[in-house]
């Protein structure tokens, strides 16, 4: 039986002529505007305060420092925030006051979180996450970002591309501060300290349960804008400077970290250039199981 001609059927396409690739409306493609209407944005905010944030809360009791800081600042902000674990972000938005949490978006890498229908519809629906290609540089993804900003949401994100393979502050990249530049918005530094020992990266891959519960601190640090005449990079650089001089207050105290910070003494966040059990050990041993019944509180 012969086929039907076209345009009943598909029509013929000349075999010298390479087929472009199918847009499959995945990866920075992906459509994510429905996320941000007001059914998904009420149920996103039932779900939660009623059971993210109990749920973070109880694996992961979480300290929070800093948040006298964000009083007083009116958005949209841009949250930048170092990277340990997928835990950082539940446990980041329901670390933030009720008119931030509502109103933020997540920068999430497409290549990992909007690869599949299923998990790019999961991810937009419960943090409200928006494609943003890592791993070259794409003119789409930090348009969207500061078309958001523009229209007052909120932005977390994490320079460092990527979870940290060890736990040290990996190099940051220049997309928060050039948004800030461009949007001419806040940026709050935030540092999240024990998210690894809850939720590590190599969780799921050895086996058991992956969730352990573990204290878990988050500071946020003091609002930054640029400077009159402040390029990108010089901001970008004041930024990590600012997350590395939290990360040295998680570990010590905010008056020593401050002291450190003034005399250009702050620790390195991205450790010592040894080997990787050297490394390991710098960072410090868990936390007890004890200490994690044991945490300031705080009203949010």
């Amino acid at each position: 039986m012969k086929d039907l001609p076209f345009p009943l059927s598909a029509p013929t396409w000349p075999n010298l002529v390479s087929r472009p690739a199918p847009k499959r409306g995945l990866g920075v493609e992906y459509t994510h505007d429905w996320s941000r209407t007001y059914p998904a944005r009420l149920a996103r905010a039932i779900v939660m305060d009623n059971v993210t944030r109990p749920l973070a809360n109880f694996f992961a009791p979480t300290t929070v420092r800093g948040v006298e800081h964000l009083r007083h600042v009116e958005g949209p902000v841009i949250f930048v925030a170092n990277h340990q674990s997928h835990l950082d972000t539940p446990v980041l938005l329901t670390a933030l006051p009720v008119r931030f949490r509502h109103r933020v978006v997540v920068a999430a890498a497409a290549d990992y979180f909007f690869d599949r229908r299923w998990k790019a519809n999961l991810w937009a629906f419960a943090l409200a996450a928006i494609p943003i290609e890592r791993t070259k540089v794409n003119r789409q993804s930090g348009d969207v970002a500061a078309e958001l900003l523009g229209e007052g949401w909120n932005l977390v994100i994490y320079p460092e591309g990527g979870r940290s393979p060890d736990g040290w502050i990996q190099p940051f990249r220049g997309g928060a501060a050039y948004l800030a530049k461009k949007v001419a918005c806040t940026v709050v530094p935030v540092h999240v300290r024990g998210t690894r020992h809850v939720l590590p990266k190599s969780a799921g891959k050895t086996g058991g349960f992956p969730l352990k519960r573990s204290p878990v601190t988050v500071i946020f640090g003091t609002p930054m804008r640029p400077d009159e005449g402040e390029d990108a990079r010089r901001f970008g650089a004041r930024i990590e400077a600012s997350v590395a001089a939290l990360a040295d207050e998680s570990t010590s105290d905010w008056w020593q970290a401050r002291r450190r910070a003034a005399q250009g003494s702050t620790p390195d966040p991205r450790g010592p250039d040894a080997a990787p059990w050297r490394r390991a050990w710098a960072l410090g041993a868990p936390p007890s199981p004890a200490a994690a019944k044991k945490r300031w509180p705080y009203v949010n």
